[in-house]
């Protein structure tokens, strides 16, 4: 299947690591443009070197995401860079684990709002595109209660209703708008392999409840994300996709 994304581009906001770095490399792979950003120069270097081979235009920044004016910055910069925008998604996180003030600021700091400035700069960019995308990330501790109460899943909750009303928003202006929520997926960086290592019966329980007997890749998720935000998937806006192996056992409509 041609996913049509020969020379289109793509603006990530964190994707040097974990899910994000795996959806820069599926982009490459098919021939997309890609902006990165990330935390440290040295991770942004990484991903660099690593989509190199695959011979697109690779647009870099170092910055913090938490400065409100750092990802509006980045996402005019690199939309010049690239010739444009496509597509837009931000992979930012963060979680304190905790129930406290700091413990919500955290989430809406790294999280939220890098996500909500991104897609307001993004805007004008996509409104060029015939095919413009955004996609924004949730969790499975959106929709099913995992690990107490945290501010993680409240707002990763608020981030499927933000991306239904976006979608309702933005589609007259052709603009498409989908949600993600990936359960537990397994990545060499990212925190299942640290809890693994280091919270090996919490990982042997959450290993247990997922049907398919294991947790999905970030390869495999890069995958599902990549064709609902390509022109492969135009019919597709207002959708909440759940890749998880089977973890949540809620009926997903």
């Amino acid at each position: 299947m041609d996913l049509g994304l020969k020379d289109r581009k793509a603006i990530l906001v964190g994707a040097n690591g974990g899910i994000g770095r795996q959806v820069a490399l599926a982009l490459a792979a098919e021939g997309c443009h890609v902006a990165v950003c990330g935390r440290t120069q040295v991770k942004v270097d990484k991903i660099v070197g690593e989509l190199a081979p695959s011979g697109v235009t690779v647009y870099s920044e170092a910055l913090n995401v938490t400065d409100a004016e750092a990802v509006p910055a980045f996402v005019d910069r690199a939309a010049a860079a690239l010739g444009g925008c496509d597509i837009f998604i931000s992979f930012t996180s963060a979680n304190l684990g905790e129930d406290s003030d700091a413990g919500w600021d955290a989430v809406m700091q790294a999280d939220i709002l890098p996500m909500r400035r991104g897609v307001a700069a993004a805007k004008p960019h996509l409104l060029k595109s015939d095919a413009g995308s955004i996609i924004c990330m949730s969790s499975t501790g959106a929709v099913e209660e995992f690990m107490g109460v945290q501010p993680y899943n409240a707002l990763k909750a608020a981030v499927m209703v933000y991306s239904s009303d976006l979608s309702q928003a933005l589609a007259p202006d052709g603009i498409r708008v989908n949600c993600i929520t990936p359960g537990p997926i397994m990545t060499e960086d990212g925190p299942w392999a640290y809890i693994k290592e280091k919270m090996t019966p919490f990982y042997d329980a959450t290993l247990a409840k997922i049907p398919i007997g294991r947790m999905a890749t970030g390869e495999e998720l890069a995958r599902a994300i990549v064709f609902v935000a390509s022109p492969a998937c135009l019919a597709m806006t207002g959708a909440n996709i759940v890749v998880d192996g089977g973890y949540t056992k809620r009926v997903q409509f």
